[in-house]
C-alpha cells in the first residue's frame, strides 16, 4: 500500500520558514498515526517506508508524505505473520482526521511554530492498493536520485529567464513554464533541505536496527523458522565508575570547568 499524507496550502508558509521543525513533526506524526491504527486493529508491527516530497509538478512548494506500507504485519507475543487484506488497509477519511488533529497540536506545541488563519477542516489522505509495491518503489526513486528538477527538463535559458518543463497529470502531457532567473531560483532553493535532515526514513520491522526480525519474518513466510535461534533482547548494563582508592562506585555531584 501507498499512503500519502500532503500539509494543506495554509501551512506552506511554515516549511518556507522553518523546514527542520515542520518536516520532523509530519515524519513523528505520520508514524505515529500508522502505528497506532496499526495496534488498534491487532495488536501488530507494521513495516512502512517514508518518503518526504516537497513539491508539486510545476516546482511550487508542496511537502506530503509518501509511505510505502507492507501489507502484513508481526504479531511478536504469538511470533506470527498477519497477512493482511490484499485490497484495504485504513480508512483515508479517518486518517486524515487524526493526522489534522495531531498535526495541528505538535505545531501548537513547538516554540518556533504557529497557526496561520484560515486552517480547512477537511485535509487529504490518500490511501491505496499498489500491487506488490515496485511499481511504488520504482516511482520514488525517480524523485529521490534525479533533484528536483532534471537537467533534461531545462528547456531554455536566456540571460533573464529560465524555461522548464514539466508533465501535467490530469492530461498527461508536457507542459512549460517560464520565471525569471531570480524567481526560478527562489523556487528551486525552497526544496533544498535542511543539513541533517533524513528524507527517507523506515519504521517498525524495516527499520535498521531491525534485520534479525526481518531474518525472523522471512523464515516464518518459507516455514524454516526452527533454522532461526530465538531472538533475544540485548541487556544493557549500567556503567560503574570505581574510586580507585576504596574501590566502591562513585556518584558524579557536578561538572566544573576551569576558568
Amino acid at each position: 500500500f501507498m499512503v500519502t499524507f500532503t500539509l494543506p496550502y495554509q501551512l506552506r508558509v511554515l516549511a518556507r520558514h522553518q523546514p527542520k521543525a515542520i518536516y520532523n513533526g509530519m515524519f513523528k506524526v505520520a508514524s505515529r498515526v500508522l502505528k497506532d491504527f496499526a495496534n488498534r486493529q491487532q495488536q501488530c508491527e507494521m513495516g512502512f517506508t517514508a518518503v518526504l516530497h516537497t513539491h508539486s509538478r510545476q516546482r511550487n512548494l508542496h511537502p506530503h508524505l509518501h509511505i510505502i506500507v507492507a501489507a502484513g504485519q508481526y504479531n511478536a507475543s504469538r511470533q506470527e505473520w498477519h497477512k493482511g487484506n490484499k485490497h484495504y488497509l485504513f480508512n483515508a477519511f479517518a486518517l486524515a482526521q487524526v493526522w489534522r488533529a495531531r498535526m495541528l497540536e505538535t505545531i501548537k506545541q513547538h516554540p518556533m511554530l504557529w497557526l496561520p488563519n484560515g486552517i480547512p477542516k477537511q485535509w487529504v489522505v490518500d490511501c491505496r492498493q499498489v500491487g506488490y509495491g515496485q511499481s511504488a518503489l520504482s516511482y520514488l526513486s525517480r524523485y529521490l536520485y534525479r533533484g528536483v528538477l532534471p537537467d533534461e527538463d531545462i528547456i531554455k535559458v536566456t540571460n533573464d529567464t529560465v524555461t522548464f518543463r514539466y508533465k501535467e497529470s490530469k492530461i498527461n502531457a508536457w507542459r512549460t513554464r517560464t520565471l525569471s532567473t531570480l524567481k526560478f531560483l527562489l523556487l528551486i532553493l525552497q526544496h533544498v533541505l535542511p543539513k541533517g535532515l533524513q528524507r527517507v526514513r523506515d519504521y517498525g520491522f524495516l527499520r535498521g536496527q531491525a534485520h534479525a526480525l526481518r531474518v525472523r519474518i522471512q523464515l516464518l513466510l518459507l516455514n524454516l523458522l526452527y533454522l532461526m535461534p530465538p531472538l533475544t533482547v540485548p541487556i544493557r548494563t549500567k556503567a560503574i565508575r570505581v574510586c580507585p582508592c576504596c574501590q566502591h562506585e562513585m556518584a558524579c555531584v557536578g561538572v566544573s570547568r576551569p576558568t
